[in-house]
């Protein structure tokens, strides 16, 4: 037990010693055939993953690697000039199939474990906002994952991460370089043009991914980079 959220102890061999202190939650789906399968990999010493929770998809969450050490979620990865996420991060992983096994919306009872998981987690760390990611906003070129079926605005509306601008929407008319420096200076690895847009897009306008900048886009990016994002929260 932990500040009122219960947890089984399903202890990982896979990981190390943080270099840096935790400024970031990062969100995945585990994207295999089963929970069962995910669970047995993120504890195989063979496989070279792990997350510090897990949560199934009738809610309970698995502890599998102390906060206080670096686990192995986030891979080749970048976010807001950190390179090294896996020591800035705590990894959620949720079960779900992903998009090669039968991608689906995650279910209730995950979300109503999650949202007190990473609520106490961000606290405990002093966690801004913009810091609460999807694999995909850190690995755009390689990552999918939660992907667009994640109900982001479930955790916006408790401010535990941003929420998608719906208010004061202004096309700040930049041409498509210009946006790629704005969506750098938000955070993204833009080295992949397309995968960076993909990524924005899967992770703020999911009903329509298509790796173009449009002028949607650009509100939504500017609105972002302001103080105080407006959103439906």
């Amino acid at each position: 037990m932990q500040n009122g959220l219960s947890f089984i102890d399903a202890p990982s061999p896979n990981f190390d010693a943080r270099a840096l202190p935790i400024t970031m939650i990062v969100l995945h789906y585990t994207g295999m055939e089963s929970g069962e399968a995910a669970i047995a990999r993120l504890r195989d010493p063979e496989a070279k993953v792990s997350a510090h929770y897990l949560v199934e998809e009738d809610g309970t969450i698995l502890r599998m690697v102390a906060e206080e050490q670096r686990a192995w979620h986030a891979g080749r990865s970048h976010w807001r000039g950190i390179k090294d996420v896996n020591s800035a991060s705590v990894g959620i992983e949720i079960v779900n199939p992903g998009h090669q096994f039968g991608y689906r919306p995650f279910t209730q009872a995950q979300m109503s474990s999650l949202i007190p998981l990473v609520a106490d987690i961000k606290e405990r760390h002093s966690i801004t906002r913009g810091n609460v990611v999807g694999h995909s906003d850190i690995a755009p070129a390689r990552k999918q994952d939660p992907g667009e079926l994640f109900n982001w605005h479930a955790l916006a509306r408790l401010r535990l991460a941003l929420p998608r601008p719906t208010r004061n929407l202004v096309d700040p008319g930049w041409p498509d370089a210009g946006f790629m420096l704005a969506l750098e200076r938000f955070g993204y690895d833009v080295s992949d043009a397309t995968a960076a847009v993909t990524a924005f897009q899967r992770r703020f306008r999911p009903e329509m991914i298509d790796g173009e900048i449009d002028m949607e886009c650009r509100c939504l990016l500017l609105a972002l980079l302001l103080p105080k994002p407006q959103g439906d929260d």
